[in-house]
């Protein structure tokens, strides 16, 4: 195993990992202030994917920069198209659910919330492929088909290739985290959000809107990782059903960093790119998947609350 490939491995799973990351931020929000388990979380990954799709020829077609720089725009502007979605679907069918809480005690609530996330992830992956067709999509650009090669020091002649499309997804990646980091901690909107994720009755006391503040965490969840969702259909060919490959990867990537703590939602996904990509060194690609969840299992074995997760369970 050469030097090569080893640091090859690494920056591939820094690149892919920064986008999962952004994807389990956007599932930690949700489930970190509203308690809710989204089973429809690939689906908006998905539909970020074909937000991106339509409206970067839009953006090309009106002068916008050219085919690179409009599709780099709508990846930011499938965000708050899917905020918009994720503000209307928690009004119609997630809102009433959660209020069952008040009327029939937090187990029936959970019950309820299951099944209607779970109806919206059916309802969004039939609707698409009506909507979109079967066919595997791409969103095409030049960045994709190129590559910026780097010299390893204190080498004779070792070189690490990044494909242009990863590195500038990644670059925007963990800007949107770190723009979601300030929002949260130094924000008036942000107190809202941890008030309302540590004690929603005493949020309540305190003059905030609990049931608007757990409609603006599924929207803003939902806009975060559509726009993951976009960064990857920079790279990757997509269709309907594409957010199962990812959704076990953002529940990995959430109890990993800590079940309700957001940073440690991105590192989660973090570590996960790192190990899915290592793992490409010493075994067959059909067997990533096996390795992931083993170290998994291994790191919870020795922190079961994740990362950055508390030992004790919040009252």
């Amino acid at each position: 195993m050469s030097v090569e490939a080893v640091l090859q491995a690494l920056v591939a799973g820094l690149l892919i990992g920064s986008l999962y990351g952004l994807m389990c931020i956007g599932l930690a929000l949700i489930f970190g202030i509203m308690r809710v388990i989204n089973f429809a979380q690939g689906e908006f990954l998905m539909l970020g994917m074909y937000a991106a799709l339509f409206i970067a020829p839009v953006l090309a077609g009106t002068g916008a920069g050219g085919a690179v720089a409009g599709a780099l725009a709508a990846t930011l502007l499938a965000a708050p198209v899917l905020f918009a979605a994720g503000w209307l679907i928690h009004a119609a069918v997630l809102g009433p659910a959660t209020r069952i809480r008040t009327r029939s005690g937090e187990a029936k609530a959970q019950q309820a919330q299951f099944i209607v996330t779970l109806g919206v992830s059916l309802a969004l992956q039939n609707g698409a492929m009506l909507a979109f067709g079967s066919g595997v999509r791409t969103l095409r650009t030049p960045l994709a088909a190129s590559a910026w090669s780097f010299r390893v020091p204190f080498t004779e002649d070792a070189e690490i290739f990044v494909n242009r499309a990863r590195l500038v997804s990644c670059v925007i990646g963990i800007a949107l985290a770190a723009g979601l980091h300030l929002l949260i901690s130094r924000t008036w909107i942000g107190r809202a959000l941890r008030a309302t994720a540590d004690n929603p009755v005493a949020a309540g006391y305190m003059g905030i809107d609990v049931g608007r503040v757990h409609r603006f965490a599924f929207a803003l969840g939902t806009a975060v990782t559509a726009a993951a969702g976009a960064l990857v259909a920079l790279q990757y060919p997509f269709q309907p059903f594409i957010g199962l490959d990812f959704v076990i990867v953002m529940y990995a990537g959430v109890v990993l960093g800590g079940m309700g703590s957001i940073g440690g939602a991105f590192w989660g996904g973090l570590a996960i790119g790192l190990v899915q990509q290592a793992a490409t060194l010493v075994l067959p690609n059909q067997l990533q998947n096996v390795a992931l969840f083993a170290i998994f299992l291994l790191i919870l074995f020795a922190r079961p609350q994740g990362f950055f997760g508390r030992s004790a369970e919040r009252t």
